[in-house]
C-alpha cells in the first residue's frame, strides 16, 4: 500500500486538532461545575473554575441530606424505567399490526398515527384530557401519556418490514399464532432497533420535567429529579435559608456551590451512559435507510 501523502497528513492533522478542540469548548463548562461543587466557598476567587480548589464533599451531602433529593432520584429512576418498558410494549405491538397488509383499513391506520405526527390537540385539551382521566397528582401521569410514541413506532415499523418473510410463513406452517409469531420470531429479530428507541425514551424520561410542572405541581412526592432541579435553580436561595436547615459552617457551603452540586447529581448519570450506547442511537436513526 502507497504511503499518504502529505497533504493528506497534514489535512488529518488539521482535522484531529479541530475535533480536539470542539470538544475542548464542550467539557470546560462541565468541567467548571463539578470543580465548582466540590470546591470550598471561601478559597474561591471568582473566574472560570478549572480545578477544586480547597476540595470538600460538604455540598454533596448536603444535597443527598434532602429528602427532596432522595425522593427525586427514586421518581427519576422509576419513570426512567417502566415508561421506556411501557413504551416499548404497546408501541412495538402496534408498529407489527401496521405491518400485517392484510388487515382491513391498515393503510387508513397508517395515515392515522402520521397525522398525529404533524398536528397536536394542544396543552389545553390535553390538561382537561388528564383531569378528566383523574391522572393528575399522580405517578401514571408520566407512563400512560407516553405508552405510544408514532416516532419510534415508524422506527419500529420500517425496520420489521426489511426483516425476511419468510420467517413468520415458517413460523406459521408450524402453527403460531399471530402472539407467538410475534413475541417469539419477530420481537428477537428487532432488538436493534428496540434498543435505539428505549434509549431515546430513557432519555426524554430522564430529562423531562414540563409534565411535573403541568399536572404534578401540588404533588411534591412525584417531583422527579429535574424538577427539583429546577426549583433549586430559581429558588432565591440565602444563607439564612441554609442556617435554618441546619448548616452551621456557612463558609463550607454556598447556594451556588448547593445548586452546582445539584446540577452534578442530575446530569452525570445520563452523561456517564449515552457514551457508550451512543451506537444504538447510530442504529437507530440509520433504520429505513437506502441499502445497497
Amino acid at each position: 500500500m502507497r504511503g499518504r501523502s502529505v497533504s493528506g497528513t497534514i489535512f488529518d492533522s488539521i482535522n484531529h486538532l479541530f475535533m480536539l478542540l470542539i470538544l475542548l469548548v464542550m467539557m470546560i463548562p462541565f468541567v467548571y461545575v463539578i470543580s465548582y461543587s466540590l470546591s470550598t466557598p471561601s478559597m474561591l476567587k471568582g473566574g472560570i473554575v478549572l480545578f477544586p480548589v480547597g476540595f470538600t464533599f460538604d455540598s454533596y451531602r448536603k444535597a443527598f441530606a434532602d429528602p427532596a433529593v432522595l425522593k427525586g432520584v427514586y421518581i427519576s429512576v422509576a419513570r426512567t424505567t417502566i415508561g421506556p418498558a411501557v413504551m416499548l410494549l404497546f408501541t412495538s405491538m402496534a408498529a407489527y399490526v401496521l405491518t400485517r397488509a392484510e388487515l382491513a383499513g391498515v393503510r387508513f391506520f397508517r395515515k392515522f398515527f402520521v397525522f398525529t405526527l404533524y398536528f397536536s390537540s394542544g396543552m389545553i385539551p390535553m390538561y382537561l384530557l388528564m383531569g378528566y382521566l383523574n391522572l393528575k397528582g399522580t405517578f401514571l401521569i408520566y407512563i400512560l401519556p407516553t405508552a405510544i410514541s408514532v416516532f419510534n413506532m415508524v422506527l419500529i415499523k420500517t425496520y420489521i418490514e426489511g426483516l425476511p418473510k419468510e420467517l413468520e410463513e415458517a413460523a406459521v406452517v408450524d402453527g403460531a399464532n399471530n402472539f407467538q409469531l410475534f413475541f417469539k420470531v419477530i420481537f428477537p429479530l428487532c432488538m436493534p432497533v428496540f434498543a435505539a428507541v428505549v434509549l431515546f425514551d430513557c432519555v426524554n424520561q430522564w430529562n423531562a420535567f414540563i409534565d411535573t410542572q403541568i399536572y404534578n405541581t401540588m404533588s411534591p412526592n412525584l417531583y422527579p429529579l429535574q424538577y427539583v432541579l429546577y426549583n433549586t435553580l430559581n429558588q432565591i436561595n440565602s444563607l439564612d435559608q441554609l442556617r435554618e436547615q441546619g448548616q452551621t459552617q456557612m463558609t463550607a457551603i454556598t447556594p451556588q456551590t448547593f445548586k452546582m452540586a445539584i446540577t452534578v447529581i442530575t446530569v452525570l448519570p445520563i452523561a456517564c451512559v449515552y457514551p457508550f450506547l451512543q451506537r444504538f442511537f447510530i442504529k437507530g436513526l440509520l433504520v429505513g435507510s437506502i441499502k445497497g
